[in-house]
């Protein structure tokens, strides 16, 4: 009886021992020589709540969740009529303002001129006329011909068209010189402030309309139509989809491994034996905690280095937050890759240099 409980757990040891091998096995990142460095992540999920910069009733919400929205797309609407008024007599204010600047900077027309010149060469012939007058009054007087009462009259006279002719001589050299340069300062000045006032109206305006600042998926509508909008209230709760990268961490002793640009595969427990090519993108500067989702207490007190592997999801199988498995190529040459570092540097490349990392096809076998 005793041999049998004797036999019973040694083989109940030797099945946990097994066990505990194939788990440490299955787990445990390879070691220095090998070539490649297997680690165990997840997608990571990034999210944003875009917001309106301005305050009114939501009037329209055009997608819902689930919904994929593109950088720039529309994607609701609040009451526009307040700031549409605002605008309006924003902009009839500048264009006032602007003939009246325009006007000033342009001068005189010389139909103006012409006009003022006229006129005072009409006054300054009544003054000479007044002026042969009064110097004929004058040589009356004394042989009686004319009184001194003739006199004073054709005086009087003569001063008055004087001084009519300098004020039309003073307008017309006015018109000839235009407008001061002080008067098309503060003109000036008065235009660019209502142009500017014109410009935050327009930009108010178009505040009224919430546009999707990145591609992503919504994943909650937290305003609907009647709701009160505001700067601090966040309309829509959107998942990040671009760049994607799988968040993984790696140990101290394995560290030296990993440099910028070396390539990686992604698999998943979703899509079996199907790849998804990849990158070394970023390596954290600095240590830190095993995170908790590392359920061993020896694991959880091991600093380690967190990595983001870049990934291509031209065929959109990945998911925010779904578990992978990264193969990092450990083969790569380091020159080869520190020639990736400028595409594989924070932020992640874009556009075709995205494209020239990914290819046409971005699947790829393990």
């Amino acid at each position: 009886m005793i041999a049998r409980r004797r036999l019973a757990g040694a083989v109940v040891l030797a099945g946990l021992a097994g066990a505990g091998l194939w788990w440490f096995g299955v787990h445990r990142q390879p070691a220095a020589g090998g070539s490649t460095l297997v680690l165990y992540g997840n997608v990571d999920i990034r999210e944003i709540q875009p917001a309106f910069n301005d305050s009114d009733v939501v009037t329209e919400m055009i997608v819902s969740e689930g919904a994929r929205v593109k950088k720039g797309q529309l994607i609701a609407r609040i009451d526009d009529s307040r700031y549409a008024a605002r605008l309006a007599q924003a902009r009839q204010q500048a264009d006032s303002l602007k003939a009246t600047l325009a006007k000033l900077v342009n001068g005189s027309r010389p139909e103006e001129i012409a006009q003022a010149k006229a006129t005072m060469d009409g006054l300054r012939a009544v003054y000479e006329n007044n002026k042969i007058l009064y110097d004929r009054t004058v040589g009356l007087v004394p042989r009686g011909a004319a009184s001194t009462e003739d006199r004073d009259n054709a005086l009087a006279q003569l001063n008055a068209s004087r001084e009519t002719y300098e004020a039309a001589k003073q307008v017309y050299v006015l018109a000839v010189k235009g407008p001061r340069a002080e008067d098309i300062a503060a003109a000036r000045t008065a235009y660019e402030a209502a142009a500017a006032a014109a410009t935050l109206a327009e930009r108010e305006f178009a505040d009224t309309r919430l546009y999707a600042p990145a591609d992503g998926i919504v994943e909650d509508r937290i305003l609907e139509p009647g709701d009160m909008a505001s700067p601090s209230t966040p309309v829509y709760t959107i998942a990040l989809t671009q760049p994607l990268w799988v968040r993984a961490y790696v140990s101290e002793t394995d560290l030296g491994k990993l440099a910028l640009g070396q390539p990686a595969t992604v698999t998943t427990d979703s899509f079996p034996g199907h790849g998804y090519r990849g990158w070394v993108g970023y390596i954290a500067p600095t240590a830190e905690f095993t995170p908790k989702t590392v359920e061993t207490t020896e694991l959880r007190t091991r600093l380690v280095y967190q990595v983001r592997i870049y990934v291509c999801n031209s065929r959109d199988q990945l998911r925010l937050g779904m578990p992978a498995t990264v193969t990092v190529d450990l083969s790569q040459p380091a020159r080869l890759a520190r020639q990736t570092q400028s595409l594989a540097a924070e932020p992640p490349p874009a556009g075709n240099a995205a494209a020239l990392k990914c290819g046409a096809d971005d699947a790829a076998r393990p």
